[in-house]
């Protein structure tokens, strides 16, 4: 028990709370917007946007399917979220070992061994692979263009400040792949919310490294806050979520989405305004709260209000 504690310490596996709700959000607009693969109805033969009308037997037919494609895309956020973290403290545990805020995370302690942290990437990255042939065929060819973003990431920091950015994009995948999952191609409302999160998760990222500044120009790593200086940085994080504003108030235009989404989105604002009042660039004391606190309600709120107008709105 102790282990899996351990590996989950790990992986950060509260962080979930970032992601999940989006995927969620993509899943259940697919669902009821968009197009069960191989079903009796099909984007292309809708105009704009609308609940389908479901009939009597469509959870008879189709009840199955849901609760399997439920199933897989949540086995994929594990399985990718898992190997991207787990990669990311393998890569960074000897700058990790040197920063005493990161010293006593797991690698550098030796709770848990380096080998056993890139087999545990190993494992986990197979099983995405391996869960998106069951979802169909474009998933599965997309998986190894996902898994560069998640993991790739762990390197940008070694030669671009916009590392940030590149953690947003892994994020941001979570709308969008759990669409596709069920509905196998593109479209722009969930498009719009994989923008939202990237913004949002890239700003947000912004305002926890304002903590690791001084030691991230020592050992020449990048990042907004090493590059810029604080109060230039998260005048960049302020855009950045400036602009997850615009693409979340875009999203409920386009879909023209009821009073729940829009309860949701001043929530989600409002956290994000909330966030920038308590971070000072000579007060970093509160950067956890703003960080996890107002970060998972701001998604989990904004989640459940969404998903509710999505089916009652």
């Amino acid at each position: 028990m102790s282990t899996v504690k351990n590996y989950l310490s790990l992986i950060k596996f509260s962080h979930t709370i970032f992601a999940l709700p989006f995927a969620l959000i993509g899943f259940f607009l697919a669902i009821v917007f968009g197009n069960i693969e191989h079903g009796h109805w099909n984007l292309n033969e809708t105009i704009g946007w609308g609940p389908k009308p479901f009939d009597a037997n469509f959870f008879e037919h189709y009840g199955s399917t849901i609760i399997v494609k439920f199933t897989l895309v949540l086995l994929c956020m594990v399985f990718a979220r898992s190997a991207a973290m787990a990669f990311n403290r393998y890569l960074d545990r000897s700058f990790d070992a040197k920063n005493p805020r990161t010293a006593i995370r797991e690698i550098p302690a030796g709770i848990i061994s380096a080998n056993s942290a890139l087999l545990f990437t190993i494992i986990n990255s197979v099983l995405f692979v391996v869960t998106t042939f069951f979802i169909n065929t474009l998933c599965f060819a997309l998986s190894p263009v996902a898994l560069l973003v998640v993991l790739g990431y762990s390197y940008t920091k070694r030669f671009t400040p916009l590392c940030h950015l590149v953690l947003g994009l892994g994020l941001s995948l979570a709308p969008i792949g759990a669409y596709l999952a069920v509905t196998g191609v593109f479209d722009v409302l969930p498009i719009l919310f994989s923008f939202t999160v990237l913004f949002w998760v890239s700003g947000f990222d912004i305002i926890y490294a304002l903590q690791d500044e001084e030691f991230d120009k020592k050992y020449e790593l990048k990042s907004i806050p090493a590059w810029l200086g604080k109060t230039k940085a998260l005048r960049v994080s302020e855009f950045l979520h400036v602009l997850s504003a615009f693409c979340v108030t875009a999203a409920g235009y386009y879909g023209n989405f009821g009073m729940l989404y829009w309860i949701g989105v001043a929530v989600f604002i409002g956290m994000l305004v909330y966030q920038h009042s308590i971070v000072k660039p000579n007060d970093l004391s509160k950067v956890n709260i703003a960080f996890m606190t107002a970060n998972g309600i701001a998604s989990v709120v904004f989640a459940v209000f969404v998903i509710a107008d999505i089916f009652i709105g």
